[in-house]
């Protein structure tokens, strides 16, 4: 996000379309970091406006001794499958 520090856009494929996330994980990661990677997201939250776009989720990520690292999933799972 061009006028936000901290903020990184998504646009996620979930089995079903596009979804649209904003995380503030961006003092964490460049967004080509995250490009091509299957990543876990909670999908049942409302939609919240930030900076003007509509959030439909969040990104799951776990604080590690290094900083933050974005939770990632196997390859063979295909986008739009739930974790159980």
């Amino acid at each position: 996000m061009k006028k936000s520090k901290k903020l990184l856009k998504f646009t996620l494929d979930d089995g079903e379309g596009e979804r649209i996330i904003l995380s503030g994980i961006a003092e964490y990661y460049d967004p080509e970091e995250l490009v091509g990677k299957n990543i876990a997201y909670v999908a049942n939250l409302a939609p919240r406006k930030m900076m003007g776009i509509e959030s439909c989720g969040m990104i799951l990520s776990a604080e590690s001794g290094d900083g933050l690292k974005v939770v990632t999933i196997d390859d063979s799972i295909l986008p739009g499958g739930s974790l159980v």
